[in-house]
């Protein structure tokens, strides 16, 4: 199986490029906790690859917690201080990265983090995520009007290339239905690195599903093949 031939390619963050989303589960089953409800997988679904104001929306209307927005984000933020500082590398995301590249592929990336939760991320990192060409955080950023799975965080990260390329010619990669809804809507290649036991019908609109980064072939997308 080929695809139509890609010359720059987007990457979601959390869940794709760091191990952060057990991190996000644990931080946002823990408010529920105190209020004697329970984080469930559907919810999960809902919230993620969602901005952050739209995760606090999420989150308090279906468990029915009486917080605001704002009441909310200051306990998030504060968990996410005391959580966040330390995660890894998915499986094969750092390679496809430097990868990528030494091929002088332009990368960049868009997640609906905010900036503060970015740059907490990636504290440890900076090597790495200094090879990326820039970053659209969706929460912070002004031109994001509307979060994914709208299109806007991925038309507006592909604007910011030099050389403007069109859609049609970018791959996202994303763990996210959200973020594969998004893409897709962008008029992008989207692949999906699900979380285990993610319900088929969340995966059809990817154009491709892997197991995790370890399994991508560039090639496949017209890109440079791995050196070994």
């Amino acid at each position: 199986m080929k695809f139509r031939k890609v010359t720059h390619v987007i990457f979601d963050m959390d869940g794709t490029i760091l191990e952060t989303e057990s991190i996000y589960q644990r931080i946002l089953g823990g408010i529920a906790n105190d209020w004697g409800q329970e984080y469930s997988h559907e919810i999960q679904l809902k919230i993620l690859g969602t901005p952050e104001q739209d995760t606090a929306k999420i989150f308090l209307k279906e468990l029915q917690i009486p917080l605001s927005t704002e009441e909310f984000l200051d306990v998030y933020h504060k968990r996410m201080h005391e959580e966040l500082q330390h995660p890894t590398f998915m499986p094969g995301a750092e390679k496809l990265i430097r990868h990528l590249s030494k091929h002088k592929v332009p990368i960049a990336i868009a997640t609906s983090a905010s900036k503060f939760s970015y740059e907490l991320k990636v504290k440890n990192h900076q090597e790495v995520f200094q090879l990326f060409h820039h970053v659209v955080c969706g929460t912070s950023d002004p031109e994001v009007k509307n979060g994914k799975p709208a299109p806007d965080i991925f038309l507006i990260c592909a604007s910011r290339f030099p050389d403007k390329p069109n859609p049609n010619d970018i791959l996202v990669l994303e763990d996210a239905p959200n973020g594969i809804k998004g893409a897709s809507a962008a008029g992008m290649l989207s692949v999906l690195i699900p979380e285990r036991g993610l319900a088929e019908e969340h995966r059809k609109q990817a154009d491709l599903v892997l197991n995790s980064l370890e399994e991508f072939q560039p090639e496949l997308f017209g890109l440079p093949p791995f050196d070994d």
